[in-house]
């Protein structure tokens, strides 16, 4: 995909926002995800359709969980390359996320997305605060493919639980990411902030309208229709009589139908007024010779008799083998050698006769429409929604932190406590050194001891969370996993080291605008 920068405002951002590091030029780049609300609408459908199907058919951004990296310290501090630097979170009156330990924060979710290989992909994300409140903040390789392209059909889903989308999908308009990442595929540089429209939503509740059929045939949107069996009414009228009574007062149109049908029973032994069907059943020798003949024409017997018969060639083992069956009562039909030495299975078959009923039911069809259903709903800015995170870079190492994701992926040693369902959280302070790895070109990532495993890359780590505001300052994001005691059991996970140079990428794309896609009556804007 051809990179493209996006068109920023001019207007400075208030210094009690954002304080603008002192730092070298910025490396920072930027892509189109759907910038346009047409384009944005059919992939907010694409996801909603059929009750959020996509969405549950989606898994974890995979990472080899038997391939995790060991972390080595570095040499450098990883001194900060400016002033720290704090912008404020912000809050919103959206229901909380239960937990009985701590307060998960309002503004976590999914992003999901689809991999070159056509594969429906997630990962966790949370809502950032944001000059339009339109930012999210997650893992670089969540939005970008190898450093490369970015992903398509790439949404954030807050609140995500079971294919339900409490407070809408919001579908990513443009990405902003490190120079590095987007370039070399360096993961010192695994971040990204994805600029998303307003929230969408289809709207599924609404009260159904009772129709005449000829409306009902007519409505294009979601209908159903809902049969009664008509009944005789003891000591009032019967069923055919409720029939015609509907039909004369509403005509066609009214629902009143009648049905004849056809039901057929068994004869047994007695054929008289029975037909014979292509319905065969195996039966034992004794049933087969023991069977009535009909008073019909023979030719409706196969082979002139009461049924078929049919004869198998076996080998000695196979004979062997049934006749042991056959004396245990795992064989009806006849298990032989004849005079010639040759191996023989005779099963035996009656032809199935039934006594033919018919008669006339009668039955009431109510036709129902629901006009609201299906029609695209704004569900307004993502920020009002849920609120947003602050962002903290160029911070001390070795402070407090608490990590939010949804783990999905098993230990390497199989062992899987996670079903990434539901969001999960570790706290501690990370380290005061900064770590390499050897995989993915790492050489300065800030690490916490943590067991959440793959599907919570992506999630934030808050600093100085509020547990009862529940909001903090992203200071990190979950890039890597990493198992150092050698045990098979992911102890560690690594993060980016937020300083001037991610708040640079933020300051870019806290500029970028983004709109609606539907407006106040579903309609799509342009």
């Amino acid at each position: 995909m051809k990179r493209l920068l996006i068109p920023l405002a001019v207007a400075g951002l208030s210094a009690a926002i954002l304080v603008q590091p002192a730092s070298a030029d910025p490396n920072w780049a930027s892509d189109s995800l759907m910038p346009k609300p047409a384009d944005a609408y059919g992939v907010a459908n694409f996801w909603l359709d059929a009750n959020g199907a996509a969405l549950r058919k989606a898994t974890q951004y995979h990472w080899d969980a038997k391939n995790v990296s060991k972390l080595v310290a570095t040499q450098s501090q990883g001194a900060p390359d400016g002033k720290p630097g704090l912008t404020t979170p912000t809050g919103s009156t959206a229901k909380p996320i239960a937990s009985k330990n701590v307060n998960l924060p309002k503004t976590i979710g999914k992003v999901f997305f689809i991999d070159r290989a056509g594969r429906y992909r997630w990962c966790s994300a949370t809502s950032i605060q944001s000059r339009h409140r339109n930012l999210v903040a997650t893992a670089g390789h969540c939005v970008y493919e190898s450093g490369k392209d970015v992903y398509s059909k790439w949404i954030f889903v807050p609140g995500y639980y079971k294919g339900r989308a409490p407070w809408g999908v919001y579908v990513g308009a443009y990405a902003f990411t490190a120079y590095d990442l987007d370039t070399y595929d360096d993961y010192d540089g695994d971040f990204a902030f994805v600029a998303v429209h307003n929230g969408f939503s289809l709207v599924d509740k609404v009260a159904e309208k009772q129709v005449l059929k000829s409306e009902f045939d007519s409505f294009e949107g979601k209908k159903d229709v809902k049969s009664t069996e008509l009944k005789d009414i003891p000591g009032g009228k019967t069923a055919e009589q409720q029939y015609k009574e509907g039909l004369d007062k509403y005509g066609p149109n009214g629902g009143f139908r009648a049905e004849d049908v056809t039901s057929k029973e068994p004869a047994g032994g007695n054929f008289v007024d029975s037909v014979p069907t292509t319905d065969e059943v195996e039966v034992t020798e004794l049933q087969w010779s023991n069977a009535p003949k009909a008073n019909e024409d023979p030719k409706l017997w196969k082979n002139g008799d009461q049924g078929a018969t049919k004869l198998t060639p076996l080998t000695e083992a196979e004979y062997k083998k049934l006749l042991d069956e056959k004396a245990i009562g795992k064989v009806k039909g006849k298990v032989l050698k004849d005079d010639r030495g040759d191996y023989w299975l005779k099963q035996f078959y009656l032809i199935q006769w039934y006594k033919v009923t018919k008669s006339t039911k009668y039955f009431h069809d109510s036709f129902f429409i629901y006009p609201g259903a299906g029609k695209a709903k704004d569900m307004g800015r993502l920020g009002d929604n849920v609120g947003g995170q602050g962002l903290a870079w160029n911070q001390p190492r070795g402070q407090r932190v608490m990590a939010f994701g949804y783990p999905a992926d098993p230990h390497p040693d199989g062992d899987k406590p996670y079903s990434g369902l539901t969001p999960k959280w570790c706290a501690g302070k990370t380290a005061q050194k900064l770590y390499q790895a050897n995989t993915f070109k790492v050489e300065e990532h800030q690490v916490l001891k943590c067991s959440m495993t793959g599907g919570a890359d992506g999630g934030p780590w808050l600093l100085k969370y509020d547990n009862n505001k529940r909001t903090g300052y992203v200071n990190g994001i979950t890039s890597m996993f990493h198992d150092q005691d050698g045990n098979d059991r992911v102890d560690f996970i690594s993060s980016t080291y937020f300083n001037g140079e991610v708040a640079d990428v933020y300051n870019k794309a806290n500029y970028a605008e983004t709109k609606g896609i539907v407006g106040p009556k579903g309609e799509l804007l342009q």
